[in-house]
């Protein structure tokens, strides 16, 4: 017994060797610096540029956006009430972005109160930050709180966007690559929930919506697609 314990511990062992290793190797690679540019006019005037490029003005006046993340959260977001109906398991949460404390919450169809409440409302606040980004995160370069530098390499213009406030993750960088229209194609992104740096996500096959405005139907992670699905635009 006490040799087939000494077996499974070296082998448990090896592969967290290995992990560590993997780790490691990921990190040098990874191991991007965040880029500095000029602030100001100059960046505010590419970020501007973009948004006119995404139809920015249509996306705000819709009355609807409708989408599922990973098969698992489920929302209905009505933008001009600042609030989203949030799905997942048997719960629901009428999600109140503006004032969060003012959201209510059910399992089942039954309400739910004190710590309960609390919990789901802080699941759908975090789900809804993350899943939003990935749907819309180009209209949101313009957003209070962030702050924006141009950068200029290899004959390009880019965006980095620094988000000093509010979401979840505050301090977030993303540098958005944009085509000759000013349409977003790429973004790296220095995030404190992924621990390797300047990790490039893909925003490609733009397809108009009937809100107005076009959106990226495929993001993806190095060949991996992002699980954003069930997208509807109500305007």
């Amino acid at each position: 017994m006490k040799k087939i314990f000494k077996i499974l511990l070296k082998i448990v062992l090896g592969l967290l060797a290995l992990l560590l290793v993997g780790f490691i190797v990921l990190k040098i690679v990874f191991s991007e610096d965040i880029p500095q540019g000029q602030k100001g006019a100059p960046s505010d005037a590419l970020g501007y540029e973009i948004l006119e490029a995404i139809n920015h003005k249509q996306f705000t006046e819709v009355k609807e956006i409708h989408w599922t993340f990973a098969g698992i959260n489920r929302y209905v977001w009505k933008p001009q009430q600042n609030a989203v109906d949030v799905f997942w398991d048997d719960y629901k949460v009428a999600y109140v972005t503006t004032y969060p404390q003012i959201s209510f919450a059910w399992e089942n169809g039954v309400k739910l109160e004190g710590e309960e409440l609390q919990e789901a409302i802080d699941h759908a606040r975090k789900s809804f930050n993350n899943d939003s980004f990935w749907l819309i995160a180009p209209h949101k370069i313009m957003d209070i709180g962030t702050e924006r530098e141009l950068i200029e390499e290899d004959g390009k213009k880019k965006l980095l966007v620094r988000y000093k406030s509010g979401g979840t993750t505050p301090g977030d960088v993303y540098v958005w690559e944009v085509d000759e229209n000013n349409r977003p194609t790429s973004f790296k992104m220095w995030v404190s929930i992924i621990p390797l740096d300047g990790i490039k996500a893909e925003w490609n096959d733009w397809k108009m919506t009937a809100g107005g405005f076009p959106m990226a139907t495929s993001r993806s992670m190095y060949g991996i697609e992002i699980p954003v699905s069930d997208v509807k635009v109500v305007k």
